[in-house]
């Protein structure tokens, strides 16, 4: 595919295309708004359906029953409307409904500076919901890799039955950068298991060997139950604890004991580094530089990009920092994902880097942090 100059949020537009997504629904909100605006012209085009629905609580809702009838689906929002989708984003979770949710962050609390970046939605894509349950966050830090980890989403989604949530920041989804997208037709595209018993044997939250239940589509002769209680094998509520914990391990085991699959992220660590900086999203870019600045001076500096933000990755973490005497985190907001890096590697051994007024962290500061004794 010939090279274009493209925005992160057109990136993630036609990564969903690519990934399959046929079904959108949202409503307007900066910086965001982009990627609905773009998919209400090409969804029609490729037979999809886009509904501007009145607020994010319909919308994400909207986009859990098209799930259900087999289309994938997504939404896009930002901080004041992924706070309001947190609850149905816990019913997808308790159901194993697949369904991307992007956050393009921008600076709050509250309606905040709707214009300028921000990483502070980090805690709230983890624990916005209530109670437990595992969730897939994944953050791009280019144009291209907001079209690839959108790609990504689509794919963890329905591979693990599971929302699945990109979290990109104002100034990747504004971005504009030269990109030359894969063609589709290297894409690895993951479509979603269907049943293949009967519509009387079939059970949607049965244990299989694989730990991910198929999931039929409504309206294919399947009938079954949806709730947001605890339930069943056929998903009617239940209070037997015997039903209750094997459910709670399944949903668990079926992320964490993928792992391999689930994480990803890039490392640049020479032998003998003494100061890690750990990075993610638009700061990433900020923190390569740094590094380079610092090794022209001599430092010995390794450099670890996050993609998969939740799970933390943990190995990869404390096996790099191990080697290091300061492990430094960047971050455009008072310090979330640091919090994981501390609990992995002991917070004496953390420096974080944080700016949390809409203004970008530059190099020189993450430099300075390097630096220091």
């Amino acid at each position: 595919m010939a090279a274009r100059l493209m925005q992160g949020n057109e990136a993630c537009v036609e990564g969903a295309l690519a990934a399959g997504c046929r079904f959108f629904a949202g409503y307007p909100i900066t910086p965001s708004s982009e990627i609905a605006e773009l998919l209400s012209r090409r969804l029609p085009q490729v037979g999809g359906h886009f509904i501007q629905m009145e607020d994010e609580i319909a919308s994400i809702a909207a986009v859990i029953g098209a799930s259900v009838g087999g289309v994938k689906a997504m939404t896009a929002t930002s901080g004041p409307g992924f706070s309001l989708m947190q609850e149905n984003i816990g019913y997808a979770a308790m159901a194993e409904i697949p369904c991307v949710i992007v956050d393009v962050q921008r600076t709050g609390p509250s309606t905040g500076l709707p214009t300028k970046p921000s990483q502070g939605d980090v805690m709230q894509a983890r624990w916005g919901t209530h109670g437990d349950h595992p969730i897939i966050v994944l953050s791009p830090s280019s144009v291209l890799e907001a079209f690839l980890l959108t790609v990504r989403a689509f794919n963890l989604s329905e591979k693990y039955r599971s929302p699945v949530i990109l979290l990109m920041d104002e100034v990747v989804g504004h971005m504009r950068e030269r990109v030359e997208l894969p063609p589709r037709e290297t894409l690895e595209i993951t479509d979603r298991v269907a049943a293949h018993v009967p519509p009387e044997w079939y059970f949607p939250f049965e244990d299989p060997s694989t730990d991910v239940p198929p999931l039929a589509p409504f309206g294919e002769g399947y009938r079954y139950h949806i709730t947001g209680l605890f339930h069943d094998r056929a998903g009617f509520p239940t209070e037997r604890v015997d039903e209750i914990d094997p459910w709670i391990a399944r949903v668990f085991g079926k992320i964490n004991q993928h792992l391999s699959d689930v994480l990803s992220w890039e490392e640049d660590f020479p032998a003998g580094s003494r100061v890690l900086v750990v990075a993610y999203g638009a700061t990433a870019r900020a923190a390569r530089h740094a590094v380079k600045l610092a090794r022209a001076k001599r430092y010995k500096v390794g450099f670890l990009k996050l993609e998969t933000i939740w799970p933390f990755p943990e190995e990869v973490t404390e096996r790099l920092a191990r080697q290091c005497k300061r492990v430094i985190v960047p971050e455009m907001n008072l310090g979330q994902l640091a919090l994981e890096v501390e609990r992995v590697v002991g917070r004496q051994k953390v420096r974080r880097v944080n700016r949390a007024n809409g203004e970008m962290i530059t190099p020189q500061q993450i430099l300075a942090a390097i630096e220091e004794k």
